[in-house]
């Protein structure tokens, strides 16, 4: 009966190296206060500001990567508010000619995968960044730190298109991914690098809209799709019981789970919006927009669908796309495979032509995906944080990218000093493949090579790490679990098939994990007659 409106207001940090109109540092990590500022960015009186036009070219690249409309003649102007983070009284922004209108993004359908959504772009705009207020417990006055005013600050607004918490998750999660990857902003939420709003209204019966509420003040994605899903029940309690929802701007309690009422919102405020006096209008031309298009990093949707060839399934392309460093050392492992597959071939002797193995290439992609994936996050410190499971399941790895695990690679690892070099891992996936390497000896060997930086074949020499796969090497183990185990032996022969998996689990044990587990069940099933 009641259909939810909902759009969005992001804004992002940019990551230059000085600020928006001064050559005061932008850096996020200050501790400091009041450090990072001067006359320009504290508007003393007599200083004049000056564009930073690396600040409008990422804004532009942005604009191009979400297929918008480029304004080629704008202008800055000034947004009228009092308010202590703001040293000028004013924010010098824009209104009449966003810098990007009209785009879109394409978000994956919550209900088919095979099919998209189109989120459109309103308009992308750049401003500057206020300063940020403390509140000290008990005292009956607030500090400012100026560190932050001043630094270049994109904000994005979207039409009404979403419908849930879920799509505004996919739509956020994809644009903070696609802003990473362009290396406009770390887009950090904990950092307030990111920071996003949303105005939520539910159709009145007739289908004309209904009164709309802001939510602020929300510290992750995850926090901002569970603040559009109460909101939509929160107001559709209230019509159901006749009452009428209040214009107001909301905060998010993440602990309770729930909005809460910050303050009315009436009217729209006048911000008397008038052009910038003190800088000069912006003038692009179509050699200037070509030259940042061609600047353009790969795009997550067009890297997902570059991985495809090498035959990797959905849930590897994704994590290769967010961690976008293990994607990388991917890649390089992929070029290594085959020649480590031929050199194998050659070192063993193996009669035929290369490959002899149906499909050895598509398997040997999918088996260091899957190392890669499930181990590198053991071995690597900087990611150890990150739970080996939710790595291999994906649990919440959107919610761990918004957190600071992402694609830039600068919270998690991005490989510099990692001692496992892409050819050497290429060759242990190879002797996995064939089986010179238990599950538990591969493990090993893979600690061996982040700690020391050697070679595979060399470790499992140096260690006598190498699978054992002769029958007659085995035969002994075997028959020593199978005489120390006569419970279980009766038990598998009365048909209990479960018992062969803690037989095979002994050998194992007694062979300190060297023994092919393939053949050890082999072995014990000629012996045992089953």
């Amino acid at each position: 009966m009641y259909k939810p409106i909902i759009g969005l207001e992001i804004h992002a940090e940019l990551n230059t190296k000085t600020k928006m109109f001064c050559d005061s540092l932008n850096d996020p990590d200050e501790k400091h206060p009041n450090v990072n500022i001067c006359p320009i960015c504290l508007s003393h009186p007599g200083t004049l500001p000056v564009t930073n036009m690396g600040a409008v070219r990422k804004v532009i690249m942005t604009g191009l990567a979400l297929n918008c409309n480029i304004e080629k003649e704008t202008f800055f102007e000034r947004k009228n508010y009092f308010y202590p983070d703001s040293p000028k009284g004013y924010q010098i922004s824009q209104y009449q000619k966003p810098f990007c209108y009209g785009g879109w993004l394409d978000i994956k359908s919550e209900s088919n995968e095979h099919k998209t959504k189109k989120i459109r772009i309103t308009r992308i705009h750049l401003e500057e960044d206020a300063g940020r207020l403390y509140h000290p417990t008990g005292k009956d006055y607030s500090l400012v730190d100026y560190n932050r005013a001043g630094v270049p600050l994109m904000e994005l607004v979207t039409e009404p298109d979403f419908e849930n918490g879920q799509e505004v998750k996919d739509f956020a999660l994809e644009l903070q991914l696609m802003w990473q990857y362009l290396n406009v902003s770390e887009a950090n939420m904990e950092k307030g690098e990111m920071r996003i709003e949303v105005n939520i209204s539910l159709t009145n019966p007739d289908g004309s809209w209904g009164t709309k509420v802001e939510v602020k003040n929300i510290n992750s994605i995850k926090f901002a799709a569970d603040a559009v899903d109460y909101e939509i029940k929160r107001q559709t309690k209230l019509l159901e019981a006749g009452e009428k929802v209040k214009q107001e701007t909301r905060g998010w309690d993440e602990v309770k789970k729930q909005s809460f009422s910050q303050r009315s919102k009436e009217e729209a405020h006048d911000y008397r919006y008038f052009p910038e006096p003190d800088l000069p209008p912006i003038h692009l031309d179509d050699k200037q927009i070509e030259e940042i298009r061609s600047a353009m990093a790969e795009l997550p949707q067009q890297r997902r669908e570059r991985f495809k060839i090498y035959g990797l399934n959905n849930e590897q392309i994704k994590v290769f796309t967010v961690f976008k460093h293990l994607g990388d050392y991917y890649e390089h492992v992929a070029t290594e495979l085959d020649s480590s597959a031929k050199d194998y071939h050659l070192s063993k002797g193996l009669k035929g032509d290369y490959p002899s193995e149906p499909h050895l290439e598509e398997k040997l992609h999918a088996l260091s995906a899957n190392y890669i994936i499930t181990e590198f996050p053991v071995l690597m410190h900087p990611v150890r944080s990150l739970a080996r499971d939710k790595v291999a399941s994906l649990e919440d790895l959107g919610e761990a990218t918004s957190n600071g695990m992402h694609a830039s690679g600068a919270e998690v690892d991005d490989l510099e000093g990692f001692k496992i070099s892409p050819e050497a891992f290429a060759e242990l996936m190879v002797l996995i493949f064939h089986k010179e390497l238990s599950s538990t000896g591969a493990k090993a060997v893979l600690k061996e090579m982040a700690e020391m930086g050697l070679h595979p074949e060399q470790i499992m020499k140096e260690k006598d790490l190498g699978q054992v796969s002769d029958a007659g090497e085995l035969r002994s183990a075997i028959e020593k679990i199978i005489t120390d185990n006569p419970k279980a032996v009766a038990d598998f022969k009365a048909g209990k098939e479960a018992i062969l998996k803690f037989l095979v689990g002994m050998v194992m044990k007694e062979t300190k994990g060297r023994a092919n587990p393939q053949i050890v069940e082999q072995i014990i099933r000629e012996k045992l007659k089953v």
